[in-house]
């Protein structure tokens, strides 16, 4: 069996995540392809992760790819995550991974209309979703606030969780637009205020994909998405595949054989790398970044001690969510946070020498001019983040 050393995977990360300066770039739907994804639960992660990656670090061309020529689009897809992906790849992650979400999540609504007292819940939501859509399609992009005041039916509140300690009170639209927007129906769009801002218009999908794109079927999405995976992400074990989709064992092992794999040796744990993608990486040169929390290249693999080490606790809340990282030459090094006066502040973790510590002191004071008056507050607090802000 073939060897692929970490110092290999730590090259390839730093290449194909465009994180090495040779490799960055300022087309925001390159880097968005190269990573399969970008995370985007939180919206900042999407500008930060894309700023990282990119040559002159700016807002407005990923602004312009999302919202102007909308080359990306956000969406929810794989582990039930938002992600902002290319366009292109909305019906592979609907058929691989959100199509088997969307059963649930109606008999989740309709239980809850029947338990606020509609008689025919299913005919009762199906006139709301209608009257939604058209709403949105009339006014090209519009709000939840202001979808509420032109469909009455969306302002109704539901209770749920009776009789337990998480009863409260839910607004329909809330529920109506998740659910259209898990079909795939509608699309968030610009978001109210900054890119920091998660209160998002809503747009018609026809609007960044033509309503004649056919899905493919479950199983050749699955496989296309683990093929591209792969080609990020690889080489990889089957349960790092597995973590990243969100989809059950079964689902990826089925993918993976149809794909045209070699297994490999990553240092005593079998992977697998797409045939042909052996050759040695040349080293890239010296680098560093200072990536979000949730940024896609920290959340890649499920295993992660080849390039996180023992950092875990401290970088990583209790969920498993990443805080704000730094990374030296293919390795995460030590976390940052940024200060309420908006200076970027870092600790260290593991000794990098001279010319790396002062490399990362000037990415963190690069990165308190490029953010200005904007501030970041991660959604996940960590240990460490916490500590660095007291």
């Amino acid at each position: 069996m073939r060897r692929m050393s970490t110092d290999e995977r730590r090259a390839r990360l730093a290449v194909r995540h465009r994180l090495a300066p040779t490799a960055r770039t300022d087309d925001p739907v390159a880097i968005a392809e190269g990573m399969v994804a970008l995370h985007a639960t939180d919206p900042s992660t999407v500008f930060l992760s894309t700023a990282a990656r990119m040559a002159t670090p700016a807002v407005e061309p990923l602004e312009r790819a999302l919202y102007d020529d909308r080359r990306l689009v956000r969406t929810l897809c794989m582990r039930r995550t938002m992600f902002v992906l290319p366009v292109p790849m909305v019906p592979v992650v609907q058929a691989a991974c959100t199509d088997a979400l969307v059963p649930g999540e109606r008999k989740r609504t309709l239980a809850m209309l029947a338990q606020n007292g509609a008689a025919d819940a299913d005919a009762h939501l199906r006139a709301l979703e209608a009257a939604t859509v058209a709403a949105i399609e009339e006014h090209g992009e519009i709000t939840g606030a202001e979808l509420s005041r032109v469909v009455p039916g969306l302002r109704q509140q539901l209770l749920v969780g009776k009789g337990t300690k998480w009863e409260g009170m839910i607004g329909l639209t809330t529920r109506v637009l998740f659910l259209l927007s898990t079909e795939q129906r509608i699309v968030r769009g610009r978001p109210r205020g900054g890119w920091t801002s998660s209160q998002y218009r809503w747009s018609p999908m026809s609007s960044w994909l033509p309503g004649n794109v056919t899905n493919p079927g479950a199983d050749d999405a699955r496989v296309e998405l683990s093929r591209l995976w792969l080609r990020a992400f690889g080489p990889a074990t089957v349960a790092d595949l597995k973590w990243w989709s969100g989809l059950t064992l079964g689902q990826v092992r089925k993918a993976v054989a149809a794909l045209d794999v070699e297994e490999v040796d990553l240092d005593g744990v079998p992977g697998v790398v797409l045939a042909g993608d052996v050759a040695p990486t040349p080293e890239p040169e010296p680098w560093v970044a200072l990536l979000p929390s949730l940024d896609p290249t920290t959340m890649g693999w499920q295993q992660r001690a080849w390039y996180l080490g023992d950092h875990a606790k401290t970088l990583f809340d209790a969920n498993g969510n990443a805080g704000p990282t730094v990374w030296c030459d293919g390795r995460v090094v030590g976390g940052w946070a940024q200060r309420k006066t908006g200076e970027v502040v870092f600790r260290l973790l593991d000794d990098v020498g001279r010319d790396a510590g002062a490399a990362v002191e000037a990415e963190a004071a690069r990165l308190t001019a490029w953010l200005g008056d904007v501030r970041v507050t991660p959604r996940f607090p960590t240990p460490l983040q916490r500590t660095l802000i007291a």
